[in-house]
């Protein structure tokens, strides 16, 4: 959960940044392509497919709870 609340807090800091910005569009086009470096990182790929396994192991576990 503290994760969630993380990543929340950074994705709305990162668009009140992108809307706040007064860099003009060429600081955009370097954010954006930092964070599609980023974003495409093997490292951070890997994370990615972990959180998603996790998350739908934990999905089917709370449903199963749910429902009983």
């Amino acid at each position: 959960m503290t994760a969630l609340r993380l990543l929340v807090t950074a994705a709305i800091a990162f668009a009140a940044y992108f809307i706040g910005a007064k860099a003009g569009r060429g600081r955009y086009k370097q954010i954006r392509r930092n964070a599609k470096k980023a974003w495409n990182d093997p490292t951070v790929k890997k994370a990615r497919a972990r959180t998603h396994k996790l998350a739908s192991r934990n999905a089917k576990k709370i449903t199963k709870a749910v429902h009983r």
